[in-house]
This record gives structure tokens, sequence and C-alpha cells, in this order.
């Protein structure tokens, strides 16, 4: 996915309200920006770090301005806008960088399903091939060097996510989990189970009843995301 406008470099000051943050432009402006991201931001959000705008074309808006990418204290860029995880899947399924996600016929987004009231991101379907779920999660935090873990806060909407999963897989389903990594320097994923053990456990529970769990690391620059390698989950 390619920026569609050149993105505004910036210097973090703070973030606050979930949606909101302050930071500092190249000509010493001090603005408020839109936060597209309701997780906790561990290691996305550090005072003083260098950041990356897009501006949203809608003068009308409030805060025109939509923070995209972090940088984390080894230089890394970190995509935090958790809105482009869905697009960013869709276009690896398309291009054929998501292998495991190929041989469908359509694609419809944000579809109601299940016994919670749910609305999957993605519902892959072909005549001759049962329907394909996916849920996506938008990864940014970096525990130990290498290591990506899902969530950085509690999240009972993921937990809840996972049992609408693991109801589709006996009723003759494909059920899919895909982490969506906005960052190049994971290796391998993990549960954050010291931030949300009931998603770990939930996690562990779906994949031994047969949810899929991809994940899929991207790369990040200013001009482009775009997803490009599989990464082995880890549970133990």
């Amino acid at each position: 996915m390619k920026f569609s406008s050149s993105l505004i470099p910036a210097t973090l000051i703070r973030r606050y309200k979930r949606f909101l943050a302050d930071v500092t432009l190249e000509t010493g402006d001090e603005v408020t920006v839109h936060t597209p991201n309701t997780g906790a931001m561990l290691g996305c959000a550090e005072p003083g770090s260098r950041v990356w705008l897009r501006h949203s074309g809608n003068p009308a808006r409030k805060y025109p301005l939509g923070w995209e990418l972090s940088t984390s204290e080894t230089g890394t860029l970190i995509g935090v806008n958790t809105h482009l995880a869905n697009q960013l899947v869709q276009e690896g399924i398309a291009t054929g960088a998501i292998e495991e996600l190929q041989g469908y016929e359509s694609l419809r987004r944000e579809v109601g399903y299940g016994d919670e009231g749910s609305r999957i991101d993605l519902l892959l379907q072909h005549a001759a091939r049962p329907a394909c779920y996916i849920e996506v999660k938008n990864v940014t935090l970096l525990r130990d060097a290498g290591v990506a873990a899902f969530p950085d806060a509690v999240s009972q909407r993921g937990s809840k996510h996972l049992r609408e999963l693991m109801r589709l897989v006996p009723r003759g389903y494909r059920a899919v989990l895909l982490f969506c990594v906005q960052r190049a320097d994971a290796e391998v994923i993990e549960p954050a189970r010291d931030i949300d053990p009931v998603y770990a456990d939930t996690l562990a529970m779906a994949v031994k009843q047969g949810v899929e769990v991809l994940a899929y690391r991207a790369e990040v620059s200013p001009t482009e995301i775009r997803l490009q390698t599989r990464l082995p989950l880890r549970l133990a």
C-alpha cells in the first residue's frame, strides 16, 4: 500500500485521551493530531520520538493530520494506524503475498456473523470451497529482540473474536486469525500473556480447536507499507 500523499515528519510531545497527540512540526509549530490506534502503543509513543503524519485532505476535520508511523528506540519504523491492517491484508491476498489465502472467487469486508454479534474483517468465498472467515489484528508491540506480541492492552474484544472463530470450525468453515505485524524487526509472534492472560489462554484453545493462525510482517517506509514475510507463532 503506497501512501497517496507524502507523509509529514514531526516530533512527538505526548499522546493522550487515546485518540489525540501533540507534536512539533519541522517548522516549529505545535499541533494536535488524530491517533488512529486504541491500544496502549507500548514502545511506539515515547515523547521526543520521530513520527510521521498524513494529511486527511479534509479541511473540515477538527484534526486534519493523522499519526501514521512511529520510530522505535532502535530506529525501526512502525505502522501505528490500526485501520490500515485490513487493507494491507486484502492487498496481500490480491497480490499473492499471503499464499495460504489464495484460490477464492470473492472477498467481502465487515460481514456480520457469529453468536455474539460480531463482524468479520474479511470473508473469502468460492462456490466449490468452504467460506474462509478472517479476523485481522494489528501488531505494533515488540518485547524482547525480535519478539512481537499481542495484545498491548487487555482485549476483551479480541477474546470474543477468538470464541467466534472457534464456533465456525465444527460448522465446516475455515477460521483464520491473521496478525498484521507493522514493523520489520519482528522475527516471531506470541501472545502477551503478562498483559492479557485470558487472551493467551483463549488463543491456545482456538489453535487446538482448529483455528488457523497466520502472522505476516510488513516492510514499513514513509512511502509504502507492504506485507511480505510470514512469521512463526510461539505459544509456549
